[in-house]
C-alpha cells in the first residue's frame, strides 16, 4: 500500500473543505517531520539530514503561524525577515511539498478553471490552486522582485488583490550600475516600511548587520564546499540538491543554514571518492520524474555534481551598509541581466567541478530557462562535455514524457 497516495486521496475527497484540507497538510508535513527525525536513513549524511528536517520544519511552522509569516519567491532579499523573525514561505517550496503529497494536479486544474492560463509556470498554478480553495491562510505581506521570473509579478499581484493583503515588487534593473543600486537600494528602504507597519515591530539594524555577517560566512562555506565537489560522490539524492535552495537563497542568513553548512564541509570532507559518471544540472533537477529518481537515486553508476542555480551570487555582501550590500548582490545575480553572466557562472562552475556531462532540464513555462538552451549546449561543446535538455515539468507530472525521457537518457548516458 502507498502511504502517500491513500493520503492525497483523503486530501482530495475533502477539497470542498478547506480548513479540513489545511489540518491534513499541516499534519501529513508534522508526521514527515517526526518520521525523519525519529528514522535515519545510513545512506543520507548527517548534514543532509538536518536540511531534510529543516526544510520541512520551515513550510510547517510559515503555515502553522501565518500571522507571523510572510509570502515571498526564490529570489527575494529575506535577510530582512530573517533578522526580523518573520516566517519567509516561498511559493516555489509549497508547491514543490504539494506535489510531494501527490495533490498538484487538483490545485493546477483548478487554477486553470478559475482562468489561469495553461502556459504559466506550474510552481505558480500549484500556489494560485491553493488560494482559489482558501486551503491558505493569507499572511500579513508578500514581497517579490522584478528578476528572472516573468510570472512572479503577476502571480503576486493577483494574489495580493484576491486576498487583500500588502505588496511590494522590488524593480531590479536588467545592468549593473552605482545609480541602480542607489536605485535598489531606496526600494529596500521602503520595503522595511512596509514590513515594520504590517508587523507592527521595527528592525534592528545590527541584528541585520548580524543576519548579513552570517551570510558571509554561510558564503565562504559554499565556495569550500564546492571546491570537493569535483572529486567526491556525496549528493545522494536529487531532493537534496533543490533542498539546497533553501539554504543558498530564502534562508541564506540564518543561524541554522550556517550550521548546515559547517556539517556540510565535513561532510564532504570524508565523503568517499567519486565513482561512475558526474553530472551537473543546470537550473532545476526533476526530482519527481521517474526516470530521474530510477538513474540518480542513491545511484553508484551516477553522481549529481550540483547546479548552478545555487550558486547564483558567490560573493560578499557589505556588512557595514547591508541595504546597500544586499542591493549589489539582487543586481549582481548570475540570473539577472543578460544570458552571458548565467552563461559565465555555468562555465566557471563547470570548469571546477568537472562533470562528466551536462543536463538542463527545461521546465513548463520557464521562459528564461527555455531560452537559453542552445547558448548553454553550445558553451557544453566548447569545453567538450557532453549535453543533454530535456522538456518536462519539476511539479506538474503529467506534463512528463517518460518514455521518452527514458530513450533519450539511456541514449545519453551511453555517450558518457
Amino acid at each position: 500500500m502507498n502511504v502517500v497516495k491513500v493520503y492525497a486521496n483523503i486530501i482530495k475527497k475533502n477539497m470542498d473543505n478547506p480548513e479540513k484540507v489545511s489540518k491534513l497538510i499541516n499534519f501529513g508535513l508534522s508526521a514527515t517531520y517526526y518520521y525523519v527525525s525519529l528514522f535515519k536513513d545510513k545512506r543520507i549524511p548527517k548534514s543532509l539530514h538536518y536540511l531534510n528536517k529543516y526544510c520541512i520544519k520551515s513550510i510547517k511552522d510559515s503555515l502553522a503561524d501565518f500571522q507571523a509569516s510572510a509570502w515571498v519567491n526564490l529570489f527575494a532579499p529575506s535577510e530582512f525577515l530573517i533578522a526580523m523573525d518573520i516566517k519567509p514561505l516561498f511559493i516555489e517550496a509549497y508547491s514543490s511539498f504539494m506535489s510531494g503529497f501527490l495533490i498538484e494536479d487538483y490545485l493546477i486544474d483548478t487554477a486553470e478553471s478559475r482562468g489561469i492560463s495553461n502556459t504559466l509556470c506550474s510552481y505558480h498554478k500549484t500556489f494560485i490552486g491553493a488560494n482559489e480553495l482558501n486551503i491558505l491562510k493569507k499572511p500579513k505581506f508578500m514581497m517579490t522582485t522584478s528578476m528572472i521570473c516573468d510570472a512572479n509579478i503577476p502571480t503576486f499581484k493577483y494574489l495580493s488583490k484576491k486576498r487583500g493583503v500588502p505588496l511590494y515588487i522590488i524593480d531590479i534593473p536588467y545592468k549593473y550600475s552605482k545609480e541602480a543600486v542607489v536605485y535598489v537600494k531606496k526600494q529596500l528602504l521602503e520595503v522595511v516600511e512596509k514590513l515594520e507597519e504590517s508587523f507592527n515591530k521595527k528592525l534592528d539594524i545590527d541584528k541585520l548587520r548580524e543576519v548579513v555577517k552570517t551570510e558571509n560566512k554561510t558564503r565562504a562555506l559554499m565556495k569550500e564546499y564546492l571546491n570537493y565537489t569535483g572529486e567526491k560522490k556525496f549528493l545522494p539524492t536529487m531532493t537534496f540538491e533543490m533542498y539546497m535552495l533553501f539554504a543558498s537563497h530564502v534562508f541564506m542568513g540564518s543561524k541554522e543554514v550556517l550550521h548546515f553548512y559547517e556539517m556540510l564541509v565535513e561532510d564532504i570532507k570524508r565523503a568517499p571518492g567519486k565513482t561512475g559518471k558526474s553530472i551537473f544540472f543546470v537550473h532545476l533537477l526533476p526530482m519527481f520524474e521517474k526516470n530521474f529518481i530510477h538513474y540518480f537515486n542513491f545511484s553508484d553508476e551516477f553522481h549529481i555534481a550540483g547546479s548552478d542555480l545555487n550558486y547564483d551570487f558567490l560573493d560578499e555582501v557589505d556588512e557595514n551598509d547591508p541595504f546597500k550590500g544586499i542591493a549589489e548582490k539582487l543586481l549582481l545575480n548570475s540570473f539577472n541581466g543578460e544570458i552571458d553572466r548565467k552563461v559565465a557562472r555555468i562555465k566557471e562552475l563547470i570548469e571546477k567541478i568537472r562533470p562528466d556531462g551536462i543536463i538542463q532540464f527545461c521546465h513548463w513555462g520557464c521562459k528564461q530557462s527555455m531560452g537559453g538552451t542552445f547558448i548553454i549546449k553550445n558553451l557544453a561543446s566548447e569545453l567538450g562535455i557532453p549535453f543533454l535538455y530535456l522538456d518536462g515539468d519539476c511539479v506538474d507530472k503529467r506534463n512528463n514524457q517518460e518514455g521518452q525521457n527514458r530513450t533519450r537518457l539511456e541514449a545519453f548516458f551511453e555517450m558518457l
